[in-house]
């Protein structure tokens, strides 16, 4: 029969849909017997590891198919014919029209995970284009933790007589999930952050924000104030997004600064404290946020930052969850210590995240947001040479990136190319990137 699976985060939904698909595929082998849709690329990733975990002793073969990867060495895979198929729908979509000899119309079991999401995230399209290529005589698992209209009419239209299973019947917590707020000033956020994280050291933090933007410059505030935090948002390369998760999995980095993209589905072990850093502007959202810590019976906290600008929000959700959260206990006088080398640190990484922007509108090498070739927490100042050009027995052109801090004056000799540009910074006498052109002969 087609189910419909309400649950609260980190109640096993997974294996409630892997364990059927798994028992039926023992029974009946084929290539492409289920497909399993998902909202997001980290989601996709580690349904596929599970199911290879559990199917490990029927050589179970898995394929993830979601965008920001090649499109070719995805048909690659596509053409071994795998059992699982696990997709995001939009790139699922882009194989079906254009991959040659590629179709669904074998299918046994389809599932949708985080459907609310699927649909929230404007899949609809894409969902219904899927819907039309593949079987109707079908198994339908559909899983959700929050029951939407969207995910009533999706519901009506792809199953038939469903049977639903309900776990919670309203929007709630977990009990072992101890929830706090805190009252503060926008301009102190920083700070109070700070303070948290020096007092609660040696626990691993999920930090949510709202923007990739401030993703970032959060992860480099606190990267400039000693902790080893890294950044996880839609803008990164998939590759730096997985290995992202990979070091915060591992225990290389307590702090895992996020937007949203991680707040749903995701089982990462042992995070002990989520902090709302910015207020979800979705009530929902906020359920799902917390439900990254207190997962499988275990204990966890949360503290979620009100600002003066965030309190209808805030109230939203206290309606929501119907319970009033205490008030996290903290010393304005301890807090207030910290003021200034936090305002140091600011400072410092306001010109971090203008270098960052005038690199993107100079179209030059995209660094330090994740796509450089080094560690994502390294900044690389000093000397970066990149070769170009053909030799011609006598000499290379070699093209210099230099990092200059604090200049002063800087004299410059050589072409008028190079003069040219330097005046295109808006500062030409005090920048701190700077191209020259040397023609560098070598003795043979």
């Amino acid at each position: 029969k087609d189910v419909i699976g309400l649950a609260e985060t980190g109640s096993g939904k997974t294996a409630a849909f892997a364990l059927p698909i798994l028992q039926g595929l023992l029974e009946n082998p084929q290539r492409y017997f289920a497909l399993i849709l998902t909202p997001t690329r980290e989601l996709a990733f580690q349904i596929s590891e599970q199911f290879e975990a559990l199917g490990s002793s029927i050589g179970v073969k898995c394929v993830v198919i979601v965008g920001g990867m090649d499109m070719m060495s995805q048909a690659l895979l596509l053409a071994k014919k795998p059992h699982i198929l696990i997709a995001t729908p939009g790139r699922l979509v882009d194989h079906l029209e254009n991959t040659k000899g590629f179709n669904l119309r074998s299918l046994k079991f389809l599932v949708m995970d985080e459907a609310d999401r699927i649909l929230n995230m404007d899949f609809e399209v894409e969902v219904d284009k899927i819907l039309r290529v593949i079987p109707r005589e079908r198994k339908t698992l559909l899983f959700s933790a929050t029951m939407t209209k969207k995910v009533q009419k999706l519901q009506r239209a792809s199953l038939r007589n469903p049977v639903k299973v309900e776990v919670s019947t309203k929007y709630q917590t977990v009990e072992k999930l101890q929830q706090y707020y805190i009252f503060i000033p926008v301009k102190f956020k920083d700070v109070y952050l700070v303070h948290i994280l020096n007092e609660l050291a040696g626990n691993s933090f999920m930090i949510f924000c709202a923007t990739c933007n401030n993703t970032v410059r959060t992860a480099l505030l606190l990267r400039n104030l000693g902790f080893t935090a890294v950044p996880l948002h839609g803008q990164m390369s998939q590759n730096k997004r997985i290995a992202a998760l990979t070091k915060f999995k591992a225990k290389n980095r307590s702090i895992l600064i996020s937007t949203d993209v991680a707040s749903r589905g995701l089982d990462i072990p042992h995070v002990d404290i989520v902090i709302n850093f910015d207020i979800p502007t979705h009530s929902k959202d906020y359920i799902h946020r917390v439900g990254r810590t207190a997962r499988a019976g275990r204990s966890g906290r949360s503290i979620t930052f009100v600002t003066q600008y965030d309190v209808e929000l805030y109230q939203r959700i206290e309606q929501l969850i119907s319970k009033q959260l205490p008030l996290y206990p903290t010393e304005e006088e301890e807090v207030m210590v910290l003021q200034e080398r936090v305002a140091e640190a600011q400072r410092i990484v306001k010109m971090e995240m203008k270098d960052i922007e005038d690199s993107k509108k100079l179209g030059k090498r995209k660094r330090r947001q994740g796509d450089n070739e080094d560690d994502d927490t390294e900044q690389f100042i000093g000397v970066r040479k990149r070769i170009k050009g053909k030799s011609n027995g006598k000499g290379r052109k070699v093209y210099l990136l230099l990092y200059i801090r604090d200049c002063k004056t800087i004299f410059i000799k050589g072409a008028s190319k190079n003069n040219a540009m330097l005046q295109k910074e808006k500062n030409a006498w005090c920048v701190t990137r700077i191209y020259l052109v040397f023609t560098v002969k070598y003795a043979n």
